[in-house]
C-alpha cells in the first residue's frame, strides 16, 4: 500500500473521530463541515 493512501486513509479515520466528537459536544454544524471533509478526503482513497 503506497504512502499517499495510508496518508488519506489517517485524514479520512480522524475527520470521522472529529465528526463523533463534535456530535457529542452537541455542535452539527462543525460535526457536517468535518464529514464533508472527510468525504473528500476519501475520494482520493479510490
Amino acid at each position: 500500500m503506497p504512502l499517499a493512501r495510508i496518508s488519506w486513509g489517517i485524514v479520512v479515520l480522524i475527520c470521522l473521530i472529529g465528526v463523533a466528537l463534535l456530535m457529542l459536544a452537541g455542535y452539527q454544524g462543525y460535526a457536517a463541515l468535518s464529514l464533508a471533509v472527510g468525504v473528500a478526503a476519501a475520494i482520493n482513497l479510490t
